[in-house]
């Protein structure tokens, strides 16, 4: 059964930072508590095998907005922010005369850019329209010591990230009840940060979980420094890992579900106004997250590798045109949203859309199936030395590395991806075979080498006009962004 498509629907989308896609309960999870999200699961369609286009944060949003891979954007990177081109569909909806508002977090380069919203409420940019432009020096990265605060940060007590999401959520509440009475479709981007680090927990979120009783990391104990050449790069330069004992990985973990948990009260808090502003059955609410988070997984934290917990998102879709308690197996990713968007406009004749990579997740959701579909996630940020390209298919996940070799994992028969089939020698023709095709999938999209080749000289065009390696270095070194509030008292 699927809500009934009445007039044209208002766009509410919600995204979180840094959300790994199984930490939630409508996806099975056996501790994490997010019962706003699950409630939104049973009333829509999950899309259960969702990717972020590149496990970062600027570049995966840059894509987001503009519907296409990173390589065709050029925002490579986290200090090459989204500057309003290509453009958006946000712009293509304002410009067919919705009303469209963001509120909370973007990270684009600056509100002084036509980002494409009618406006922007509380927004977060990146730092002095710059960014983190420590990881533009790839061919010889130096030390990154700002790791060490991961572990320092964790534990009870609020952060201005969480003070930050408490005024995201009450702004959104204010401006959905005040479009009771709207005459026009709308649109809303918004942009929560949790459970993104510091792994600080408002106490009664932290207490839901006892750190004693959580799982320890995929690979705890059991694992050594991973084989890959290039992840033994990203770990080395990311070595957030050094700096946990078993008692902090705990307590780590139990404050990102506290933190979590938070971020679905919001969600619920945000649901309950639409619900109060009696358009609920006229808007289409999408939840997203930008990327997800390792948590010690295979010894990594946050983000920037190709395993599932840090390139898979959740995604849920609710309303006007979506199946009601309906999972999709087809493989989506963020780039489907600015589709989406467009489907939900009703004019596809703008600039915009015949650009787009992406496919409706309306369509995704009433059609077969199909697990043919290819998904491409790609790395051009700090820590890696050579470009990583992430094909899905199938039961298969493929990454090629531009100089070394790939790897294949069987997401079937090895979830935790434990067996790396690329490095096994001689394999058996049926893997050799399925490397191929997973070679032949991603050079349909894009070549890797030109794609590499090409960012390796945008970025360092982008290291000349910053000043050089040594302000790189010196002038734009966080661990992670500072709310608006934080920002403005730097001014």
């Amino acid at each position: 059964m699927s809500h009934p498509p009445g007039k044209p629907a208002n766009l509410l989308v919600i995204i979180s930072d840094e959300h790994r896609r199984d930490a939630l309960g409508c996806m099975g999870h056996p501790v994490v508590k997010t019962p706003n999200l699950d409630q939104l699961a049973e009333r829509g369609t999950v899309f259960c095998n969702a990717y972020t286009p590149s496990p970062m944060c600027v570049p995966a949003r840059a894509s987001l907005a503009s519907g296409t891979y990173v390589h065709n954007t050029g925002h490579w990177d986290s200090a090459t922010p989204y500057h309003g081109k290509p453009h958006s569909w946000m712009a293509q909806l304002r410009d067919q005369g919705r009303e469209v508002v963001s509120i909370g977090k973007l990270h684009f380069r600056s509100d002084k850019d036509d980002n494409g919203f009618s406006h922007e409420i509380l927004p977060m940019h990146v730092v002095g329209g710059v960014g983190w432009a420590i990881g533009l020096l790839r061919e010889d990265p130096p030390h990154y010591s700002q790791a060490a605060e991961l572990a320092a940060d964790v534990g009870i007590g609020t952060s201005t990230y969480t003070d930050y999401d408490l005024e995201i959520t009450a702004a959104t509440e204010h401006w959905l009840e005040s479009k009771h009475t709207a005459e026009k479709p709308w649109a809303a981007f918004v942009s929560l940060v949790s459970p993104h680090y510091p792994l600080t927990c408002p106490e009664e979120y932290y207490n839901l979980y006892n750190p004693m009783e959580l799982e320890l990391p995929i690979g705890y104990r059991s694992t050594a420094a991973p084989e890959h050449k290039e992840l033994q790069n990203i770990a080395r330069f990311f070595d957030y890992g050094s700096h946990f004992d078993e008692h902090k990985i705990r307590e780590a973990i139990a404050a990102y579900y506290g933190l979590t948990s938070f971020m679905d009260n919001c969600v619920g808090r945000i649901i309950n106004a639409m619900d109060r502003s009696g358009q609920t059955e006229n808007t289409v609410v999408v939840y997203i997250s930008d990327h997800g988070e390792m948590l010690g997984d295979h010894g990594f934290w946050t983000k920037q590798v190709m395993y599932e917990q840090s390139a898979g998102v959740p995604m849920i879709a609710a309303g006007p045109g979506f199946p009601i308690k309906h999972r999709v197996t087809t493989a989506a990713s963020l780039i489907d949203i600015a589709a989406t968007a467009v489907d939900i406009g009703g004019n596809t004749s703008d600039k915009v859309s015949n650009s787009l990579a992406g496919i409706s997740l309306r369509q995704l959701a009433n059609q077969k199936d199909n697990p043919h579909r290819t998904i491409l996630s790609e790395y051009h940020d700090g820590g890696s030395t050579t470009g990583t390209f992430m094909i899905r298919w199938e039961n298969w996940k493929y990454i090629y590395y531009v100089g070394h070799p790939p790897q294949l994992f069987d997401l079937v028969e090895d979830p935790n991806e434990l067996n790396d089939l690329g490095n096994k020698g001689e394999a058996e023709s049926t893997i050799q075979q399925t490397l191929q095709e997973g070679e032949r999938r991603l050079r349909e999209i894009c070549n890797p080498e030109e794609v590499n080749q090409r960012c390796f000289n945008d970025q360092k065009q982008r290291i000349e006009a910053l000043g050089g390696r040594e302000a790189c270095i010196n002038s734009y070194v966080f661990n992670h962004t500072p709310t608006p509030a934080e920002q403005s008292k730097v001014r």
